[in-house]
């Protein structure tokens, strides 16, 4: 007796447990289902707003290309004595300003001073010798006429003033070209401009046209720049083009075009003239820049309407216009150029394709957009 009613004890309790769990899980069943009945209601969502911007095919896009030249000195020179000698003087240093006529250096002229002043000595004794024998020459003629003189005597006296009148013409000319050789004996600059660098110092023998100096004018500065022998025979000379230096972009007017090309990097040279204001040093780089057109089916789109896909690839979102609503679908395009924030694509868009313009990486192809018409260009 007591067995069965420990048996009905345990069959209760076990269909309360079987009773229990089903409630739970109805329960359960329930709640999830008012839940997703709920969620129903809030999975309608307002589309996306999107900008569209318009593909307009063309034949061809223009592009800046750049070409690196140098400035360059209108004169430079390395400058030397005509003469030999010692260095005596050379006060300058790289990078100073030396005005034209100014002495950059001075060889030591002592001798020749010396030989100046000997000769000049030379020089007062002809020319009184020669005073003498004129005065000689001009009382034996007034005598002669009294037969005082002799013809002979009068025709000696006549030519030796003569001689004397060579022998001063010589010693004039020796005279003036000692000074020649005392001048040359001074480097003085051909013109306004810098020392470049020095290659001698002060107390060095040097000989006739041994560089002591590298001088660099100050003023008509040039900027060579190799440009490709395609694009030369379109620069024309007096026109100004854009050159740019230090960050800087200025005009410049073209001088000439080299009639050469380079062997080494097959380009030719185009000068151009920097204007007075523009603060350049030799040999520091510039550039030039020109737009040149390219031959390409394509057109420009906003890089932000891109997205990248695959083998190089990238591809954009087209609308598919109903009204203000807009499927979008996937194209596929090659980037051939890129300026600034716009890329010159080439693809399977058709001309006057409008595109979402940015925010591409929000939306899936496929997707229903609103299209705000303000952003259409």
């Amino acid at each position: 007796m007591c067995g069965f009613v420990g048996m009905d004890k345990q069959k209760l309790g076990s269909l309360a447990g079987v009773g229990a769990a089903i409630f739970i899980t109805v329960g359960l069943t329930s709640a999830l289902h008012v839940r997703f009945a709920l969620g129903d209601k809030t999975v309608a969502r307002v589309p996306l707003t999107v900008e569209p911007v318009q593909y307009i095919e063309q034949a061809y896009y223009q592009r800046d290309v750049s070409y690196l030249g140098l400035i360059s000195a209108g004169r430079k020179a390395n400058l030397g004595f005509e003469v030999a000698g010692t260095v005596a003087q050379l006060p300058w240093r790289e990078g100073s300003p030396v005005s034209k006529g100014e002495i950059i250096a001075q060889l030591d002229d002592s001798a020749l001073q010396t030989h100046y002043r000997a000769t000049e000595a030379d020089l007062d004794a002809a020319r009184a010798e020669l005073e003498l024998a004129r005065l000689k020459a001009k009382r034996q003629e007034e005598l002669r006429a009294t037969g005082a003189v002799s013809r002979e005597a009068f025709d000696e006296t006549r030519l030796r003033a003569e001689a004397l009148e060579s022998r001063v013409a010589a010693t004039q000319a020796r005279l003036e070209s000692i000074q020649i050789q005392i001048d040359k004996a001074s480097l003085r600059a051909p013109y306004d401009g810098v020392i470049g660098d020095r290659f001698i110092h002060e107390g060095a023998v040097v000989n006739p046209g041994t560089p002591v100096v590298h001088f660099i004018e100050n003023a008509g500065r040039e900027a060579n720049i190799g440009v490709a022998v395609s694009r030369a025979d379109a620069l024309l000379p007096g026109n100004e083009y854009l050159l740019t230096l230090r960050g800087q972009e200025f005009s410049s007017p073209l001088l000439t075009v080299r009639p050469d090309v380079d062997p080494i990097t097959r380009v030719t040279t185009a000068v151009f003239s920097l204007p007075a204001d523009i603060p350049a040093v030799d040999g520091e780089p510039v550039t030039l820049r020109l737009t040149e057109e390219v031959p390409a089916i394509g057109g420009w789109l906003p890089i932000a309407s891109l997205l990248e896909g695959n083998r190089g690839l990238w591809t954009v979102l087209r609308l598919d216009r109903d009204g203000d609503m807009a499927i979008t679908v996937r194209e596929a395009v090659e980037v051939i150029e890129i300026r600034g924030d716009q890329a010159f694509v080439h693809g399977t868009l058709a001309d006057r394709t409008e595109v979402v313009a940015s925010g591409v990486h929000r939306i899936t192809p496929g997707t229903v957009v609103s299209v705000s018409d303000d952003g259409v260009e």
